[in-house]
């Protein structure tokens, strides 16, 4: 019996076929990557910035001029998963209702000064604010254009931060509706200070305008404060 040999328009199995006839699936095959590929990157920018790194817009001057208004930061969103956050740090946190002068308001940013168990007082002989008495040196307060410097602040306290909250203050302080004007318009500590928990992360790079680029480190002046209670 002969063997079957193949027709002339049957090609022989295992015969490749030419390249036009792997266009529509080549094309298929790329547009499903590309389209896995987005999806990826979308989950993967999602994921990031409900979890690890926000961007920040400075809405305003109360910052001026370590932060200006229309400045972009990069906010640190896990940081305060594992400890709470230090004095000298730049923090973004939800803002007491009592806070904002509209409900659109939510998010202020701010530095912490005291943390729970601080004695913040101003001021000393020379008009500086005291953190558990020793005095900060805020080379970073907001200077107008003569470079003279905002006072630490024009009201006087004297008060102990509460356990699990945070006096914070704006580095422009005639600018900055923050702990001082709330307890100078309150008198009440509690008011005066937000929770730990309303803060959303710390902020730690100025990255736009890209002629302001920074990192926005803890000043020395931290460095000397003790804990609480010493």
């Amino acid at each position: 019996m002969k063997d079957e040999q193949p027709s002339a328009d049957q090609p022989e199995k295992g015969t490749p076929t030419s390249p036009e006839s792997d266009k529509p699936r080549s094309r298929a095959a790329f547009f499903k990557e590309l389209v896995i590929l987005v999806g990826v990157a979308v989950l993967v920018a999602f994921l990031v910035r409900t979890f690890l790194v926000e961007t920040f817009w400075i809405p305003s001057g109360s910052m001026e001029h370590t932060l200006d208004i229309n400045d972009r930061v990069l906010v640190n969103k896990l940081v305060y998963d594992f400890r709470d956050p230090h004095r000298g740090e730049i923090v973004v946190f939800e803002a007491p209702a009592s806070w904002r002068s509209s409900m659109a308001d939510k998010e202020f940013i701010k530095r912490v000064i005291g943390i729970g168990g601080d004695r913040v007082v101003c001021c000393d002989s020379l008009g500086r604010i005291t953190v558990n008495g020793v005095p900060l040196n805020e080379t970073y307060l907001h200077r107008d254009e003569s470079g003279v410097a905002d006072p630490p602040s024009r009201d006087e306290f004297d008060i102990v931060v509460p356990p699990g909250r945070l006096w914070v203050m704006g580095d422009h302080r005639s600018e900055s509706g923050d702990s001082r004007q709330n307890y100078v318009n309150t008198h009440d500590v509690v008011q005066a200070t937000i929770p730990v928990d309303s803060v959303v992360g710390r902020a730690f790079v100025l990255f736009w305008p890209l002629g302001r680029w920074t990192w926005l480190t803890v000043p020395e002046t931290f460095d000397s404060v003790p804990p609480p209670g010493n």
